[in-house]
C-alpha cells in the first residue's frame, strides 16, 4: 500500500525542469543540372509497288546519328578576387607585474587592412560535345496480310516476266521475217553500217520441199572396138 501511494505522489507532483536546446543546422546546396534529350521520330515504312495495285511494306531499320553540344559560363567572369589581409599585430594592451607593455590577446589595430591578396576563383567556361547513334526497328504487326501481299507480288512479277518474254518473242520474229524478206530481195545493210548487226544472225536457207536452182555434170566415156580375125582377112 505504501508503495502504491508513493507511486501516485510521484506521478501527480508537478515537475519543474529547465531545458535549453539549441539546434541550428545549416545546409547549403548548390549545383546545376543540364538535361539533354534526343527525340527519335518513327519514320514511315518503305513501300514497294509491283504494279497492278499491289504494294507491300516490310520491316524498316532507322539509324540516326546525332551530335549535341552544351556550354556553361558565369557572368560576369571573375578569374580572381581580392582577399583582404588584416593586421593582427598584438604587442601592447596589457602590462606585466613590472609595468611593461605586453600583448592582451587583441589586435592593436583591429580592422586595419595590410594588403589585398589575389585569390583564384576557379571560374571557367564548361563546354562539352556528346555524340551517339539512335536506331529504331519498325515491324508490321499484321504478318498474314504481309505474306499474302508478298505472294501476290511474286505472281505479279511472274506475269510481268511472261509479258516481257512475249514481247521479246514478237520482236525477234518480226526482225527475222523482215530481214529474211529483204535478203530475198537482195537488200542488205552494208557490213560497215552500225545497223548491220540487226540482221547479222539471220540466215537465208532453202524452204523444205523446194529444190534450189542447180546444175549437174554428165560424165562421158570413149569405147574402143577391136576387129576380129574374119574381119582382118576380109580387109
Amino acid at each position: 500500500m505504501k508503495r502504491l501511494l508513493a507511486t501516485l505522489l510521484l506521478l501527480s507532483a508537478p515537475v519543474q525542469a529547465q531545458v535549453s536546446s539549441t539546434a541550428a543546422p545549416v545546409a547549403n546546396s548548390s549545383g546545376s543540372v543540364t538535361n539533354q534529350a534526343v527525340q527519335v521520330v518513327p519514320s514511315r515504312q518503305f513501300t514497294n509497288t509491283y504494279g497492278g495495285g499491289i504494294s507491300c511494306q516490310g520491316a524498316t531499320l532507322n539509324i540516326n546519328p546525332f551530335v549535341s553540344t552544351t556550354t556553361g559560363w558565369a557572368d560576369p567572369y571573375e578569374g580572381y578576387y581580392s582577399d583582404p589581409v588584416y593586421d593582427t599585430l598584438d604587442i601592447v594592451g596589457a602590462f606585466d607585474s613590472e609595468g611593461n607593455a605586453i600583448p592582451d590577446g587583441r589586435p592593436d589595430n583591429p580592422g586595419s587592412i595590410l594588403f589585398y591578396k589575389p585569390v583564384r576563383t576557379g571560374q571557367k567556361t564548361n563546354f562539352s560535345i556528346n555524340g551517339g547513334i539512335t536506331a529504331t526497328i519498325s515491324v508490321p504487326l499484321d504478318r498474314s496480310h504481309v505474306r499474302t501481299c508478298r505472294a501476290a507480288a511474286e505472281k505479279q512479277v511472274a506475269l510481268l516476266d511472261a509479258a516481257l518474254a512475249d514481247k521479246r518473242l514478237n520482236h525477234e520474229i518480226a526482225r527475222l521475217k523482215n530481214c529474211g524478206n529483204l535478203m530475198k530481195e537482195g537488200v542488205m545493210f552494208h557490213p560497215d553500217s552500225p545497223y548491220a548487226p540487226i540482221c547479222a544472225d539471220v540466215v537465208l536457207v532453202n524452204p523444205p520441199g523446194v529444190l534450189p536452182p542447180h546444175t549437174h555434170s554428165i560424165p562421158t566415156s570413149v569405147k574402143r572396138v577391136v576387129p576380129s580375125d574374119d574381119q582382118k582377112q576380109t580387109q
